[in-house]
């Protein structure tokens, strides 16, 4: 049965609490659940179970050496009309940016098309319904410049997802230690 998958980081516990705990409980606002906040790497969509074998073994196959990772600011998608929340990981992270190629290489090799669109590494964090970016301005001063956490990321994650109307549920399909 094909599966809708993804590359994705996990937190440790101790910083997906702390983005949790930043939920300023605006009607609207729908903060994301702790065991479901990852940083997404490279999303592959639907594929069938021989695609994602390749997948498996493509990405097996990927080694960079461990590195920190901060969590810095919380921002927004959508502009005066916000759908996202996120959590920023810093400034154009050399170590981040070296995996996310990686891992595109590996997979675009394997003859498999990953996203494509342009790399914005982010933690979501929270989905924005019929909310003024205007309400959530308070919120969004206090913590633009907020220092949320670092983290050592030390492998990956393959996902999968499953849509289930207002939110999604995440399975965790492989997990890859450098």
């Amino acid at each position: 049965m094909p599966k809708r998958l993804f590359v994705g980081l996990e937190l440790p516990e101790s910083c997906r609490e702390t983005l949790v705990n930043l939920d300023p409980k605006i009607n609207g606002v729908r903060w994301i659940d702790s065991g479901q906040i990852h940083l997404t790497m490279s999303f592959l969509g639907t594929l069938s179970h021989s695609d994602e074998a390749t997948a498996r073994k493509a990405l097996s196959e990927v080694r960079v050496p461990p590195f920190f990772l901060p969590i810095e600011g919380i921002g927004v998608f959508g502009g005066a009309h916000p759908t996202v929340v996120w959590a920023g990981v810093g400034k154009g992270h050399p170590h981040l940016y070296a995996l996310h190629k990686h891992l595109q290489d590996a997979l675009l090799a394997a003859g498999l098309e990953p996203d494509l669109r342009p790399f914005q590494p982010h933690i979501t964090v929270a989905r924005v319904k019929s909310v003024s970016g205007a309400l959530l301005q308070p919120f969004l001063r206090k913590n633009a410049e907020a220092e949320l956490g670092l983290w050592e990321v030390t492998g990956f994650v393959l996902f999968s997802s499953v849509l289930t109307g207002e939110s999604a549920s995440y399975t965790v399909e492989m997990r890859r230690e450098f």
